[in-house]
Parts: structure tokens; C-alpha cells; sequence
């Protein structure tokens, strides 16, 4: 009850955010799900994080509704016929959008909106066209209020991407997140431009290596969320995460972690995932009942479960003795390689183990990389990224990640903050893009260093609702405090900017 009560007292929450975060403490309190001894000894020891998914799922984590379908025949539980306009088009989605669940109680991906809208929009007027989509833009953000949901566009050039990028310049919103579908061969040079410099000035969108994600999910997936590769008319189960550093701790030696320590944590993060994927389906009413389900607009086949890490380069580092980060994972080859070898090695555990329900996976688990957390601090970088502080110059970091993102189907990426220059050449980045996703870079991310709107570990906030909550006021954006905390316990914010002579140096 006290913790019920500190957060009805807490006054830099809205009436939602209140609500939201008595659901959670509702779910945190339950225990209908029992795992191991083992599993709990792992979880108290912080090897083993469950990322306060709760006890008792009634929900997947993540869901990917087929939006198309939607379009094509409307939605009986919501009296929602085909839209036949641009008006009706947006009206549909924004109806439907509060009805799609997820772990954040907001829907996490909001659909390909430009080959969704682009019938709607060439038949319009372009000014009322952009009013409209200016209008539609401005509702995700005041009624969905959380970074994690997420628009997709592209590869190809449209009017109705061209629009959303002017809009999302003009706006300076944090709502929705975006990501560019990008393929070289099928997304125009001037295009990818105007993307380029739009995420120069709202750290968004994202570009996501349309090929690779192609190769493994096919031409229906979506990034969701911060950057989470899932199929469409499906979604992720539940994305629980191992804190490698954490894993390494009782490591006698590296010999030891391998034959030991690293397969027990594995076992235990796939006995809670089992157990957790199990309920869901057979015991929750959501893959029974929900009208997401039973209409069509998603399918249980066409969900796996994300099996998630962080602090590769800590645990690197830690086994190998290394106590300057800038002195070990990514800036010495030693401790990137034995970082290889430990992602192979959970890479082949998780692909032996036999997953129940992820029918359209052969019954696998897929890798993440997950972005970190408010509370981590500087113990667990995101993922395999190098640490904050750490950071090499730009182009010699592409290079370590283009060796680590091909074990992370569900999702992997990095950040990069340029500095004020690149307003001026803005042309000097796409090749960098183009470069390092055709050496196998998935998801590439990037924004301004005196940018208002700007990337955090995935998600997106604005540094002056930051510093609202330092105030003790209210921020709209229900993952504004997650930023704030990320900045203050792990810096953040603080990564290394990129400077364009460093660039021409290197080249």
C-alpha cells in the first residue's frame, strides 16, 4: 500500500500515468507464474531481468497488428467499415490505435503509413493532405503518449513520406518514433536525403537495413517500439533480457563462464520465457478472444519471444581484467572477440532449444539486444554497444557493431550524435549510412547534439520535458522520466559527438 500511495502523491504524474503505474504495481505484486529456485536466485543477484513484465501475462509484449487488412475490410467488433478517404483513413487508425495493447498499455506499432495513406493522399489536395496528416500527427502524440510507438516508411519515395518528414520537422514531436525502411536499390538518393536531414533535426526516423530484416522475417515485418524487428500480424510474447556483466561476476575464469555460468543463465532466461509463453496462450484470454485475434489482424503463430541481453562489453571487460573501458570491449580486439565468442555461443544455445508456440519460427526464440533501462546505470551498456565514454570515432564504432548486429533479428542499433556542422553538409552521412549497412549494420540512428528532440537508448524524449521533472512538473510523454533516469544514471545523453574532421581524418 506505501508504494500505491507514493505514487498517487506523486505530483509530476498525470491522471494516466498514475493509472499506468498502479496497473504495473498490480502486475509486480502477482506471482500465479512460479519458476525456479534457481530462477529467483538469478533474478535477486540482477543476472536475470524480467524488464517488470509481471506475473501474471494477459497480453503479449509487443503486437503488430496487419493494418492492410484493416483497410481492406474494416473491423466488425469496432463498426469500422473500409475507409474511403484520406479523413475516413486517418479516423479509422486513430480508433483503432487505442485498442491495440502492449506491455505500455499503447499500441507499439502503428503500421507503414505511407503505403498505407499514399492511395488516400495523391487524391487530395496537397496542403489539405498535409493538414490532415499535420492533425493526425498531433493526435498519436497527445493521446498515445509514449516514445515507444512507432511509425514505419519506405523504402520507396512516396508524397505521403515526403509529408510526414515536413511535418515531423515542422512539429518537433517525440511521438511517434519512425524508422525508414531503407534499401539502396529501391529508396531514391534524395529521398534518403531529406530522411537524412530530418533526423539530423528530430532524431528521426531511423534507418533499418531493409535487406537483412527482408532475408529473415520476409517483405511483411515491422520495427516496432524502440527497433524491434517482428512480423506483421504478429508481435513478441515477452522480452525478458540477461545482464551479461552480472552473469560474469562468479566466473572463476573464462573457461568457467563458458561451461558454466553463461549456459545457466541462458536455461533459466528460456524456463521463464517457456513458462511465460505457455500461459499466454493457454491460459490468458487474449489469443482466445481478443477481437485482434479472432478478426484476423493478428495470429499466435506469427509471435516468438525475444530473448534478450546487455552488457556485453562489461562482461568482456570484467572477464578479461579490464577496468578502462576505453581500454577494452570495441577499442581492443581482444575483448571484441571474446565478445564473438560469447554471442555464438548463446546464438547456438537459444537456436537448440525447442520453443513452444513460435509455430512460424520453427518453434525458435529470436535474439535482442535490448536497450537498457532507467535503473542500470553505467554497469550494463545497451546491448553490444561500446559504453558511453568509451566511444570511438564514428566510422572506427560502425565497425565494431557491423560484426555484432547479424545475431539480432528482433533488434539491434546504434546512436550517433553529430554536431552542429553537419546541418551544412548533411550529404557527408548518407554515405556513412549506405557504407556500413551494406557491411552488415541492421539499424543506424543519429540527431543533433543541441537537438531538443533527441534519441535516448532507443525511445525518444525531449530534453526540455527532462528538465520539467527536474522541476517536479508534469511531462506529457509517459517515458520522459525513463530518459531523465537514463540520463542520470547512466549519461545517456552524453555520448560522443561527432565532429566532421574526425570523419575526414579517418577517410
Amino acid at each position: 500500500m506505501s508504494e500505491a500511495l507514493n505514487i498517487i502523491k506523486d505530483e509530476t504524474l498525470t491522471y494516466h500515468q498514475e493509472l499506468i503505474a498502479l496497473a504495473r504495481l498490480g502486475e509486480a505484486t502477482d506471482h500465479t507464474i512460479v519458476y525456479s529456485d534457481e530462477y529467483y536466485a538469478g533474478k535477486a543477484k540482477g543476472a536475470l531481468c524480467d524488464l517488470n513484465e509481471g506475473g501474471m501475462p494477459y497480453r503479449p509484449r509487443y503486437i503488430c497488428p496487419d493494418y492492410e487488412l484493416l483497410f481492406q475490410k474494416g473491423c466488425e467488433f469496432l463498426e469500422l467499415e473500409p475507409p474511403k478517404d484520406l479523413l475516413e483513413a486517418v479516423n479509422v487508425l486513430e480508433i483503432f490505435y487505442t485498442h491495440v495493447p502492449s506491455i505500455t498499455t499503447f499500441p507499439v506499432y502503428l503500421g507503414n503509413l505511407d503505403t498505407l495513406l499514399e492511395p488516400f493522399v495523391i487524391k487530395e489536395d496537397r496542403s489539405y493532405a498535409k493538414k490532415v496528416l499535420g492533425l493526425f500527427l498531433k493526435q498519436i502524440d497527445k493521446t498515445l503518449t509514449d516514445s515507444f510507438v512507432h511509425a514505419n516508411i519506405g523504402p520507396e519515395d512516396s508524397v505521403t513520406g515526403r509529408l510526414l518528414l515536413e511535418l515531423t520537422e515542422e512539429m518537433q514531436l517525440a511521438i511517434p518514433n519512425i524508422t525508414l525502411k531503407y534499401d539502396p536499390e529501391r529508396t531514391s538518393d534524395d529521398f534518403a536525403m531529406a530522411c537524412v536531414k530530418c533526423m539530423l533535426r528530430t532524431a528521426k526516423p531511423s534507418f533499418a537495413n531493409h535487406r537483412m530484416f527482408v532475408s529473415e522475417w520476409g517483405e511483411r515485418y515491422a520495427i516496432a517500439s524502440c527497433y524491434n524487428g517482428l512480423k506483421i500480424g504478429g508481435g513478441g510474447f515477452t522480452l525478458p533480457r540477461l545482464r551479461l556483466y552480472e552473469c560474469s561476476l562468479d566466473a572463476r575464469s573464462i573457461d568457467d563462464f563458458f561451461e558454466h555460468e553463461l549456459p545457466k543463465y541462458i536455461d533459466l532466461q528460456l524456463e521463464y520465457m517457456d513458462k511465460r509463453v505457455k500461459f499466454l496462450v493457454e491460459e490468458s484470454s487474449f489469443f482466445k478472444h481478443n477481437f485482434l485475434v479472432t478478426e484476423g489482424f493478428v495470429k499466435q503463430e506469427n509471435f516468438t519471444g525475444m530473448f534478450g541481453l546487455v552488457g556485453l562489453a562489461e562482461c568482456c571487460n570484467n572477464l578479461l581484467g579490464i577496468r578502462d573501458n576505453k581500454k577494452g570491449f570495441g577499442m581492443n580486439e581482444e575483448a571484441t572477440n571474446l565478445g564473438l565468442r560469447i554471442m555464438d555461443a548463446i546464438e547456438k544455445r537459444v537456436a537448440e532449444h525447442e520453443a513452444p508456440y513460435c509455430e512460424a519460427f520453427g518453434h525458435r526464440y529470436r535474439l535482442h539486444a535490448q536497450v537498457g533501462i532507467d535503473t542500470d546505470g553505467m554497469d550494463d551498456a545497451p546491448g553490444t554497444r561500446i559504453p558511453i565514454g568509451a566511444e570511438p570515432s564514428i566510422l572506427d564504432q560502425l565497425e565494431v557493431n557491423e560484426k555484432f548486429h547479424k545475431y539480432f533479428p528482433t533488434g539491434t542499433g546504434d546512436i550517433f550524435k553529430f554536431e552542429e556542422t553537419y546541418l551544412k553538409t548533411p550529404e557527408a552521412i548518407l554515405p556513412i549510412i549506405k557504407g556500413s549497412l551494406a557491411n552488415g549494420l541492421r539499424y543506424f540512428s543519429g540527431y543533433l547534439e543541441n537537438n531538443d528532440v533527441v534519441r535516448v537508448t532507443g525511445y525518444l524524449v525531449k530534453k526540455s520535458e527532462i528538465e520539467k521533472l527536474n522541476k517536479r512538473q508534469q511531462s506529457l510523454n509517459n517515458v520522459t522520466v525513463f530518459g531523465k533516469g537514463a540520463q542520470d544514471g547512466g549519461h545517456a545523453l552524453d555520448r560522443r559527438v561527432q565532429k566532421q574532421d574526425d570523419i575526414n581524418r579517418a577517410c
